[in-house]
């Protein structure tokens, strides 16, 4: 089974009329294969973003499905909008999102131009990742003159199309199509003219007022627009890459730039969905500017929500709003961290494969970020918050790390198992590699959890003493579950017939272990050590 989720974005010229919204919509969402997460009609813009998520074969098609929809529908010689546009679709790119690499989605790219071009007869032009020409790479190059300048410009030898006829399509326009990172469609909400909004725009978009001109911040595309459906404007940002310029950094700068003109920013506005990475971004750089403890993901969601005012126009669920979060919701059970308590003392008790040892291995963190917050926070114990909040948010992080571990290591084991049936001889390079994909799960079990002992041992010395006996069987259950991860890559390397690489794999388990051994020993050590003395005042 193809387990590649990719992201496609495409985005039509039409935002007004619903009839053509959900015509292409439910072209998009009959697709086989295909999970449409959001449509995001703009009046203004008049332009709707699609977002929806797939393999890489089910969303080429269903993206193919979208055209030949809006190919009837869509009239550009009658399409009017504050938004900038090449064409019927103005967009299309396809983003990894998970289990699937940027080749990935160039490959989907160049699929999809290729069957426009060739079966609808539409002019497509790669961007970004998919295109091999630095000269029309990001979509400003390319829609420079938009669909009005496009007539002279596709006929010109620089600017002929990559698939499709080289010549102009009234009805249509063209298209592009291409590969990127998540790019976040971001509009901050002003109470100033257009031009105003543009001005600021200007200054911090990367491109500037041109060459010699450049802006303030990389990886960002702007201009200002009037919202006539709001009764304000908006500084409308492509963020092309969080790294280069999170969410905070565009909302902050133009908050700058907002104050040095005496005008006022109300919130901004995401369309579309949007990585929970750039969310917690967020969320973290107002942590560290207010100096606020906030461990919980949905508390930090939260706060990034109130601080960016996400909700200023319209409400920003997070659950429909977060591509995670929405992909999380329609994925199919989870066999292991979805099951009961009951049914997996059960599944134990039956010996079921999947029940193994390293599946207990996540409650070392809940146990011990549980006696650290139930220090945190306390009036007798308020001395000792500053250096609870840097333990507890560590063993929340790993938390998150290893679960994902847990059903892994029940997937690795079942690939190992079908790789020898299906090609019925263990030593064969396919089972080989399924077999060190079984090995390294629990070796990077073994890993996490050993990177725990500093934060343990603190925990054990500052934390709560009417919670001894927790931070106890927390420190039993990790060295257990080094141990149960230690035992699984013994037993697995067995078959390895790599005799280099069993070494290694054998040397390192073993040398966790022995750590993990040493650690739990000495602290349990002090531990009761420590019980005794205060027993005996």
């Amino acid at each position: 089974m193809d387990r590649r989720l990719i992201e496609c974005v495409p985005n039509f010229s039409d935002g007004q009329d619903q009839k053509v919204i959900d015509a292409i919509a439910n072209a998009i969402k009959t697709t086989k294969g295909v999970n449409l997460l959001g449509v995001d009609p703009g009046q203004s813009t008049n332009r709707t973003v699609y977002t929806f998520v797939g393999t890489p074969n089910a969303v080429v098609e269903g993206a193919f499905n979208a055209v030949k929809v809006a190919l009837e529908l869509i009239d550009m010689t009658k399409h009017k909008g504050e938004h900038p546009r090449l064409g019927a679709m103005d967009v299309c790119p396809f983003v990894p999102v998970r289990n699937s690499t940027m080749e990935d989605c160039v490959e989907c790219a160049r699929i999809l131009g290729r069957r426009l071009g060739e079966e609808l007869s539409i002019p497509i032009y790669l961007y970004g990742y998919a295109s091999t020409l630095e000269y029309r790479k990001t979509v400003p190059q390319i829609r420079a003159g938009e669909y009005e300048g496009l007539k002279d410009k596709i006929t010109l030898d620089d600017w002929k199309p990559n698939f499709g006829p080289a010549r102009f399509v009234p009805k249509w326009g063209a298209s592009m199509v291409g590969a990127r990172k998540f790019l976040l469609a971001y509009n901050i909400n002003m109470l100033s003219t257009k031009e105003q909004a543009h001005r600021i725009a200007l200054d911090l978009r990367e491109q500037g007022r041109g060459k010699g001109k450049e802006g303030k911040l990389k990886g960002v595309q702007g201009i200002g627009w009037w919202l006539k459906e709001a009764n304000m404007a908006q500084i409308s940002f492509n963020l092309t890459d969080q790294e280069l310029c999170p969410l905070h950094v565009a909302f902050e700068e133009a908050k700058k730039g907002a104050e040095a003109l005496n005008l006022s920013v109300v919130g901004s506005e995401l369309v579309g969905l949007v990585p929970l990475s750039a969310i917690m971004a967020a969320a973290d750089y107002y942590i560290q500017k207010e100096s606020l403890c906030i461990f919980e993901p949905d508390q930090k969601v939260r706060l990034a929500i109130d601080r960016l005012g996400l909700s200023s126009l319209y409400p920003f669920d997070p659950k429909d709003r977060i591509i995670e979060w929405k992909v999380e919701a329609t994925d199919p059970p989870k066999p292991l961290l979805d099951i009961s308590v009951t049914s997996f003392v059960n599944e134990v008790r039956q010996g079921s494969p999947p029940a193994r040892v390293c599946c207990i291995s996540w409650s070392v963190a809940s146990l011990t970020s549980m006696v650290g917050l139930l220090t945190y926070g306390k009036r007798q114990w308020e001395h000792l918050d500053k250096e609870m909040r840097s333990l507890i948010l560590p063993l929340y992080s790993i938390v998150d790390e290893v679960l994902p571990l847990v059903e892994a290591d029940t997937e690795a084991f079942e690939s190992y198992v079908k790789a020898c049936r299906e090609t019925k001889n263990p030593d064969s390079e396919e089972a080989q590699k399924a077999l060190l994909d079984a090995i390294n799960v629990p070796l990077e079990l073994a890993r996490k959890l050993s990177s725990l002992w500093p934060h343990i041992e603190q925990v054990a010395t500052l934390g709560n003493p009417n919670c001894l006996s927790d931070i106890q069987v927390g420190i039993k259950c990790l060295e257990t579950g080094i141990w149960g991860a230690r035992c699984n890559v013994l037993i697995n390397c067995g078959s390895l017939a790599d005799a280099n690489t069993k070494v290694d794999l054998v040397k390192e388990a073993n040398f966790l272990y022995d750590t993990a051994k040493h650690h739990a020993s000495r602290i349990l050590r002090t531990l009761e050590k420590d019980h005794q003395a205060e027993g005996e005042k």
